[in-house]
């Protein structure tokens, strides 16, 4: 099973949802960055259940430990070792599940797979996993604020089913986006999308939606031809998060509707800087980053356990009926968007790496 991501700054995460913790081992990180456990908790509490009524009442602290690689706040230069306990895991809420494929789920999959799977929360098909990538996101976006300054990576909920956050993605502030139990970057548009989910909640159904991701300032020349072009890199990270069905970066799906005399970006010069109009190319360009702000779109698909009735099979290959239960999201997105950022940090983190080491500076 492949749980590692990254070349030069490299993570492997570990643990299954309902077993004694997860947790992440981060190979590459240079040594003597400021790194404390707070900066690590801080975004671990912005992915933790049980923040508010519209995501998982699963009480977990998500209390990180540093069990190796840094001293003194700083790091090390040898492996960092990071863990987090399960504590609030109630396994009996899938007793009914060991035998029973839930549908839309990776149950089936790894079954068929393996011959074995941890049937209890999924395992490590659960979202429970990306706490070892928010974690060692947090150690990427120290390494790359150290020895990259300016580089800002922001995520949002732009849209929750059919309600869409209006805010273009250079006018989004991180503070708005934090100051709403969604995530969202406008805080009317919050509220609307907040009571959508607690509707679905509450007739046991859920919903997916889509984050969106800007990272500013990001420095030019990252990304390498042809099979590590830095969107397909993006692409990669963002795709392995739980429940995103759908990547795009600048225009996206759009750009097959346009001309090439509507879509290319033209360039001019901002003092000594080659800037370009429009973004339509979305910070990159064959594969390569240009200095301008690289903007993303992920779509996610709705939680798949449903308190609904729903058709499915078991182990035994017979047709059964089969009602979710246990603790769950009506809809991942406000969880989800620390995850993304943590994927951007991460994939950043190590193509700033490898052009360090590329070109010396």
């Amino acid at each position: 099973m492949s749980s590692t991501f990254g070349t030069h700054f490299r993570i492997t995460t570990w643990g299954e949802s309902h077993g004694t913790g997860v947790g992440v081992v981060i190979d590459g990180c240079p040594p003597r960055i400021p790194l404390t456990r707070e900066m690590i908790q801080q975004e671990l509490n912005r992915r933790r259940p049980g923040q508010s009524d519209i995501v998982t009442p699963r009480k977990e602290e998500d209390a990180v430990e540093i069990l190796s690689g840094v001293l003194d706040d700083l790091t090390l230069g040898t492996p960092i070792a990071l863990s987090v306990r399960n504590k609030d895991h109630r396994s009996s809420a899938y007793d009914e599940m060991q035998h029973t494929y839930r549908p839309s789920h990776a149950d089936y999959c790894y079954d068929a797979k393996y011959g074995i799977r941890a049937w209890a929360g999924g395992g490590r098909a659960s979202a429970r996993e990306t706490i070892g990538r928010v974690a060692a996101g947090a150690v990427a976006r120290a390494v790359v604020q150290a020895l990259f300054p300016g580089v800002e990576i922001i995520s949002w909920v732009e849209q929750v089913h059919g309600i869409a956050c209006p805010v273009p993605p250079e006018e989004v502030s991180a503070a708005v986006v934090e100051s709403n139990i969604v995530r969202t970057a406008d805080g009317n548009t919050a509220e609307r999308m907040a009571a959508a989910i607690r509707e679905a909640r509450s007739s046991g159904d859920s919903l997916g939606g889509v984050v969106a991701c800007t990272i500013r300032h990001c420095p030019v020349g990252l990304g390498d031809p042809v099979f590590d072009k830095l969107e397909a890199t993006l692409a990669h990270a963002m795709m392995s998060i739980p429940a995103c069905k759908g990547f795009e970066v600048g225009s996206g799906f759009a750009a097959a509707q346009l001309r090439g005399s509507e879509h290319n970006d033209s360039y001019y010069m901002e003092g000594e800087r080659v800037r370009t109009r429009t973004n339509r190319s979305g910070g990159i360009q064959g594969g390569i980053s240009n200095g301008e702000a690289i903007n993303m779109r992920l779509a996610f698909k709705p939680t798949a356990t449903l308190m609904l009735a729903q058709p499915t099979v078991n182990d035994r290959h017979q047709e059964v009926e089969l009602r979710g239960k246990g603790r769950h999201d009506a809809c991942v997105l406000p969880r989800a968007v620390p995850v993304v950022e943590a994927m951007a940090w991460l994939t950043i983190c190590d193509h700033l790496l490898h052009q360090r080491a590329l070109t010396g500076c």
